[in-house]
């Protein structure tokens, strides 16, 4: 009975034929330059790379290892070196303002030459400035100057004395004032020789000295003005060579950079500096103390206002410029402004700005993972505004800055960045869903997928992938069988007999093992020995937990039977993950049916053990036993399942069929075969759906069975979906192909009953009534004595209530 739904060896494995291979290892074939299987993707790549609207940044979404990264940053580096190179940045000193540096765009690979002109200039003056006010001709043009106002002086207080002689005065000039002295007879008296003196006497010379007075203020007023014309015109005369030495030094730099207008106003603001503080580059003669609060270190930084801190500098850039940012905290993305501790506070300057990979990339392209971003505080919500404005501010983070802290806001910096983000599905769904503005902002969405069509072609991508790993990672070359292996292990990645794995992270992970085990064994190429050595040992490094799990079944810590045949008990499938390692065992399932009300008592989900997945697919069973058993009178029963000894979580509905055939067997006292395993959920219209991990699953309950003895009367029981999922070991192909394992595929409830019990499930008749004989028509038989014997109980309760 159960032949008709058994599956051949060939069914159970794909197997790929080395000889579609025309080499005789990956040396001779021509390494991959293209990209396989994502052609989705990487249209919508080149899209959002080629739309310059605001807003088309891209997010990129796929699982671990297919590659995206590594595809993203080849797409996006082409893509950039067709594009012009983007302006340099550098931050200059506000000469009105230090606390607000003015950024300037310098045309591409001239900022550090412009730097190094301007430090050049300024080391220059210094030389410069000193001698020009030691020239000849600025020595005599002073003295000129000097001497022109020392005549002038000297005639006001000629003047002055003249006046002072006429009312018998004489005038003594002191260090600030000017000094009045009587005289009598010409000579000056004592102010003891004053007060003896007749009061007319007195009288006339008081009146003299206030006369005087009045032209001591006046001729002092024009001595005054006098020294202030004296020292404009110095200054003039200094600015006006220290002018001429600075424009000596910064026109040829003006004359270079004209084009930029943002460079010539600084230039122009650097020399007005320069002229109105030349006195900084004059170094005190020797032995001459320095001004008060003047210190070796203030008269260094004194020169750093006229530093160009060069921000970005594309020297080394061709093209657009790409970067990955693998740490992306928010002084690593927008930048920062350091700080150095001065005699108790901390200080900052303009120099000491420094750039972040936002900056960097301004021009071209930013590359992040979205899990990084998200976890390093105020990033995202800084990204979307930096996005959102195109305008970059450099500044601190305000919850550390210091109250004695002298901090700066740099002039806003114009940014046009595309910025790529790398992330997962889960990632990508959870901040669409809760971030209104994320879709304001990216607006491209390049999703990467984990598998490909199996076709010749696809086949050939493989061989080429593999002759570029073994070109760029420097591995011995793989023949034809060992390639062969390598498509065979894609086919099971992803379980399905018609795909090719493109994670491409494990794939390279099981390259370079195979590359290991070849060279350990001093082999000159990688053949499919050293291949299936690799898979092996990683199984092994990786089985422990599943060797200690093995080992309770075979001392029957875990009752599992594998022979025999019993009532309203199945061994269900079950698989643990381990990381990216994944195993199958078995699980017994029983359930026990007795008269009572329509319920069914899943034990896993009183004792909450279960989840809600595992709580649905029990559920369904009372959808499908009233469907079938309940149309001409009601369920009068109660059912209890449980996973034996399961003591941890229990989700997922792969086993709901399997609760199902022992719900039906107990109820039709219809023995289930212990030798068979069953996976596969079920719907309400008992239809057996698909499951995942399917070889594991039968691999499991096959290492169990080898172990315990195989009879040839063992196997597994999967859903018909699953059959192009079917990728199994060497070890279960030999074993079915000798006669002493099974696979059978089943599409439905009834067809599984007939294997597992070997009797027909039956059929119902217009009335609705399953023949004799069959597994249903002992339900229905069964079902009927509990609704009598129920209709009974209620009877006879109700007598008595009478």
């Amino acid at each position: 009975m159960s032949e008709k739904f058994e599956l051949k060896v060939s069914d159970l494995r794909l197997i790929c034929d080395p000889k579609i291979f025309k080499f005789k290892n990956t040396s001779e074939v021509k390494p991959l330059d293209t990209v396989i299987g994502q052609e989705r993707a990487v249209e919508a790549i080149d899209f959002g790379l080629n739309m310059n609207d605001p807003g088309y940044n891209i997010f990129v979404t796929g699982l671990a290892g297919t590659g995206k990264s590594t595809i993203v940053k080849d797409l996006v580096t082409k893509h950039a070196k067709t594009l012009p190179t983007p302006n340099e940045w550098c931050l200059v000193n506000n000469f009105k303002d230090e606390f607000r540096p003015k950024a300037i765009a310098v045309s591409p690979k001239n900022a550090i030459r412009f730097s190094k002109k301007i430090n050049r200039a300024i080391e220059s003056l210094k030389k410069d400035l000193p001698e020009i006010f030691e020239n000849e001709t600025y020595l005599k043009k002073l003295s000129k100057i000097k001497n022109k106002y020392a005549d002038r002086q000297h005639d006001l207080y000629e003047h002055l004395e003249i006046f002072a002689v006429k009312k018998n005065l004489q005038i003594e000039q002191t260090e600030n004032d000017f000094q009045t002295i009587p005289l009598v007879d010409g000579q000056p008296i004592t102010p003891e020789d004053f007060n003896t003196l007749p009061e007319k006497v007195k009288s006339e010379i008081e009146e003299n000295l206030r006369s005087i007075q009045s032209e001591i203020e006046s001729t002092a007023m024009e001595m005054d003005k006098n020294n202030l014309s004296l020292h404009a015109d110095i200054e003039k005369l200094m600015d006006e060579y220290a002018l001429s030495v600075v424009k000596k030094r910064l026109d040829p730099i003006k004359k270079e950079f004209k084009a930029s207008e943002a460079i010539v106003v600084h230039l122009n603001a650097v020399q007005e500096n320069i002229v109105e503080n030349f006195n900084l580059f004059i170094p005190p003669d020797k032995g001459e103390p320095q001004p008060q609060g003047q210190t070796p270190q203030n008269a260094a930084s004194s020169f750093l206002q006229y530093k160009i801190n060069v921000l970005v500098d594309q020297e080394s850039t061709k093209g657009a410029p790409v970067i990955f940012e693998s740490n992306p905290t928010y002084y690593n993305v927008f930048g920062r402004i350091e700080k150095r501790a001065f005699m108790g506070t901390i200080n900052t300057d303009f120099t000491m700005v420094q750039t972040g990979s936002l900056l960097n990339a301004n021009g071209g392209f930013l590359i992040m993972e979205i899990e990084s971003v998200i976890m390093n505080p105020y990033v995202w919500e800084a990204l979307k505004r930096t996005l959102r404005t195109k305008c970059l501010q450099i500044e601190d983070i305000p919850e550390e800055t210091g109250f004695a802290t002298t901090s700066l806001k740099p002039e806003p910096i114009p940014l046009d960045v595309k910025v790529i983000l790398l992330g997962s599905y889960e990632a990508f769904e959870i901040i669409q869903n809760e971030d209104p503005k994320f879709n304001k902002i990216f607006k491209v969405r390049a999703d990467f997928d984990s598998e490909v069509d199996r076709t010749r072609g696809t086949i050939q991508q493989y061989a080429r992938f593999i002759a570029r790993v073994c070109k760029e990672e420097s591995l011995l070359p793989f023949t034809s069988k060992a390639v062969a292996a390598i498509v065979e292990y894609g086919e099971k990645y992803v379980s399905d007999k018609n795909k090719l794995s493109i994670r491409f992270g494990p794939l390279l992970g099981v390259l370079k093992e195979s590359d290991y085990w070849a060279r350990k064994n001093k082999a000159r190429q990688v053949t499919d020995k050293f291949v299936f050595k690799a898979f092996n040992e990683y199984r092994f490094r990786y089985s422990l937990y599943e060797q200690k799990m093995h080992e309770s079944y075979l001392d029957d810590t875990i009752m599992i039977d594998v022979r025999g045949e019993v009532i309203g008990q199945v061994n269900a499938l079950a698989v643990y993950q381990i990381g990216e390692f994944s195993f199958g065992r078995p699980a017994r399932i029983t359930a026990e049916t007795y008269l009572g009300k329509q319920n069914v008592v899943n034990i896993e989900r009183e004792s909450d053990l279960s989840g809600s997945t595992h709580d649905k697919g029990v559920l369904i069973l009372s959808g499908y036993l009233g469907r079938t058993f309940a149309q001409y009178y009601p369920l009068s029963l109660s059912i209890s399942i449980t996973f034996e000894q399961s003591y941890y979580g229990i989700d997922g509905d792969s086993a709901s069929s399997t609760e199902l055939y022992a719900i039906i067997s107990s109820l039709s006292d219809s023995p289930i075969k212990q030798g068979i395993a069953v996976t596969g959920s079920v719907n309400q219209k008992g239809q057996i759906q698909a499951i995942g991990d399917v070889n594991q699953k039968i691999e499991g309950f096959f290492a169990v069975c080898k172990e315990k003895g195989l009879t040839g009367k063992q196997g597994v029981m999967i859903p018909q979906a699953n059959k192009k999922n079917l990728m199994l070991k060497k070890e279960v192909l030999d074993a079915v192909k000798q006669g002493k394992f099974h696979i059978y595929q089943v599409a439905t409830v009834e067809e599984g009953i007939e294997i597992l019990t070997g009797v027909r499930a039956g059929k119902p008749n217009k009335e609705g009534h399953y023949p004799e004989g069959t597994v249903y028509g002992a339900v229905q038989g069964k079902l009927k004595k509990y609704y009598e014997r129920s209709y009974k109980i209620k009877k006879a309760l109700g007598d008595e209530e009478e």
